[in-house]
């Protein structure tokens, strides 16, 4: 396999280490977020369609897919800042985060990778990255901690595991923002989090010159499953 690499584009790193286009995105949004593969090859990428760091007015986001022949089409909009996202270990099912109205939102996946059937996963949750185990639970990442504790303070964050409805079944706080969530290792269950200090859109600048990220390990109960 390949590794591919959204951003501005989606790209596709060759063998000898070069970059190329994996496919023409075309005019749907200027750039790329999170990234999911199905088992069938089919591509999903999603975009906020907006200048998050730069304050702008935010808008609608959408997923697009890119099939294994090639060919781009969006299957999904009218997302509030459309983030993290898996896929069940059937194919059957693409869960999204929704980070502005703290969602998980789910889509049937139909047979020739349209989406249908939107709904509403999970909810209160401030979701960014997110996993899936094998029980059926999704980790979710957050920067809000406020939003699972209902306690006011020391802006935080942590992960939660949350079954389909909203259940919360465990919870992991920590000093500082989760963004991705992926469980891993050679059990499959190593939770590896992406992290770093954030106050907020207004401290962006303090927060990128300070490079406080990180990525911390916690041991899971339950071993991966779903993509990625």
């Amino acid at each position: 396999g390949c590794l591919l690499v959204t951003g501005k584009e989606l790209l596709r790193r060759e063998p000898d280490g070069s970059m190329v286009r994996h496919a023409d995105l075309g005019g749907l949004a200027d750039g790329w977020n999170e990234i999911v593969v199905d088992g069938r090859g089919n591509i999903y990428l999603n975009s906020i369609r907006f200048a998050f760091l730069s304050g702008a007015q935010p808008t609608s986001g959408v997923i697009a897919l890119v099939t294994p022949d090639g060919s781009v089409r969006q299957v999904a909009g009218d997302l509030a800042f459309p983030n993290g996202m898996v896929i069940t270990p059937d194919n059957a099912t693409l869960i999204i985060s929704e980070s502005f109205t703290g969602r998980l939102i789910a889509f049937d996946i139909e047979a020739d990778g349209s989406l249908s059937n939107r709904r509403v996963w999970a909810e209160s949750l401030a979701p960014d990255g997110i996993c899936m185990h094998a029980e059926g639970a999704v980790w979710v990442g957050t920067a809000a901690t406020f939003a699972h504790t209902r306690r006011v303070g020391t802006p935080a964050g942590a992960v939660v595991r949350v079954r389909e409805g909203g259940e919360v079944l465990q919870r992991i706080e920590y000093d500082r923002a989760i963004f991705a969530a992926m469980l891993g290792g050679p059990d499959q269950k190593t939770l590896f989090l992406l992290a770093a200090e954030w106050r907020g859109i207004e401290q962006v600048n303090e927060a990128l010159a300070a490079r406080t990220g990180q990525v911390l390990v916690s041991q899971a109960p339950v071993p991966s499953a779903g993509r990625p």
